[in-house]
């Protein structure tokens, strides 16, 4: 057996050394993730805590919701992912109006050929902003749902494969209801982690005003990494090790979701799955190369919240689903 590093966790001698920190693949991996959050932290000041959440969700395949206030940075972070990789980038504004086929695409006639040939939507790329996805009707909404988890859409019945990477950031305000469809469960087990940016302190927002004086610093952002860099880091996740007491105690902090007390609804078997996923990506950026109770912790919040459902009742009295995911990680006890 070998000891985790600061965590007292111990892992078999075989799993340890399948993750030795001194693999090339490892190492490349790490300097992709630390290359991107650099690059981002150039853009984004004082948001290093949302830049490793929206991090750990790439790297992990999964997708993002953020949800906050207009004018704090989301547009931004999501342009900022996408110069930093060369990815391919659109976004769609979601309004009442908005058709499924207006993100996925539709077949026209080519008045040449006299056939039918199909039109890609802005869904065909790598990285998606869905800004103000909560305008949308539920069946625009729905366009999203088979892309986001199988990579691929179903048009007139031909599967269309998206190309990888795929990430998909949505973004909704929080405090806005006149005029929006709130996201259904389905849709919100669609994505790996919930979170807000949130306003930075006093002297980080007069430094963004001096860095904006003449020009964007998303206008002088130089790429970082490649596609082929963000494919070979995903692949690299998954390697990274998890023991059996943490898969134990993530399932158990999901599954105490599902007898606590003011919830109609607990997190799914995905929440889970997304929870290591998430982690194993964390620990990567932090240079582990295993999984931590800290990475866990960490993640929990975002990635379990948004997947609970409150009754009636519960809601009326002020419980949030946050704090339902904090007093379940406050009683169980951590692997140690």
């Amino acid at each position: 057996m070998v000891q985790g590093i600061g965590n007292g966790i111990t892992y078999p001698s075989g799993t340890h050394s399948r993750f030795n920190f001194m693999t090339d693949h490892y190492q490349q991996a790490r300097a992709t993730l630390q290359n991107l959050a650099h690059n981002l932290g150039l853009v984004m000041h004082g948001q290093e805590h949302a830049i490793r959440l929206l991090l750990a969700a790439f790297a992990a395949g999964g997708h993002v919701l953020l949800e906050d206030v207009p004018g704090t940075g989301k547009t931004t972070l999501a342009k900022a992912l996408a110069r930093s990789c060369r990815a391919q980038f659109q976004r769609v504004q979601f309004t009442p109006d908005l058709l499924p086929a207006d993100i996925v695409g539709v077949s026209i006639l080519d008045s040449v050929t006299r056939e039918f040939r199909f039109a890609p939507g802005p869904i065909f790329c790598h990285i998606l902003l869905a800004d103000e996805i909560n305008r949308a009707s539920p069946r625009t909404q729905s366009a999203l749902l088979e892309a986001m988890a199988e990579a691929q859409v179903s048009v007139e019945r031909q599967i269309h494969s998206l190309d990888a990477p795929f990430f998909v950031i949505a973004t909704q305000n929080p405090l806005e209801f006149h005029g929006t469809y709130p996201l259904p469960e389905a849709q919100l087990d669609r994505f790996a982690l919930r979170f807000g940016l949130g306003y930075v302190s006093r002297a980080q927002e007069v430094s963004m005003l001096s860095a904006q004086q003449q020009d964007h610093p998303l206008q002088r952002l130089a790429p970082c990494v490649e596609l082929e860099q963000i494919r070979r880091l995903q692949a690299e996740v998954r390697n990274i090790g998890v023991s059996e007491e943490l898969k134990h105690y993530l399932v158990d902090i999901v599954r105490a979701t599902r007898q606590a007390e003011g919830l109609r609804l607990g997190a799914s078997p995905r929440a889970a799955l997304t929870l290591m996923k998430c982690a194993q990506a964390l620990a990567l950026l932090d240079g582990f190369a295993f999984v931590t109770p800290d990475a866990i912790q960490e993640l929990a919040v975002p990635a379990i919240a948004h997947r609970i459902a409150l009754d009636p009742q519960a809601q009326f009295a002020g419980l949030r689903p946050e704090m339902v995911v904090e007093k379940i990680l406050a009683q169980l006890p951590v692997p140690a």
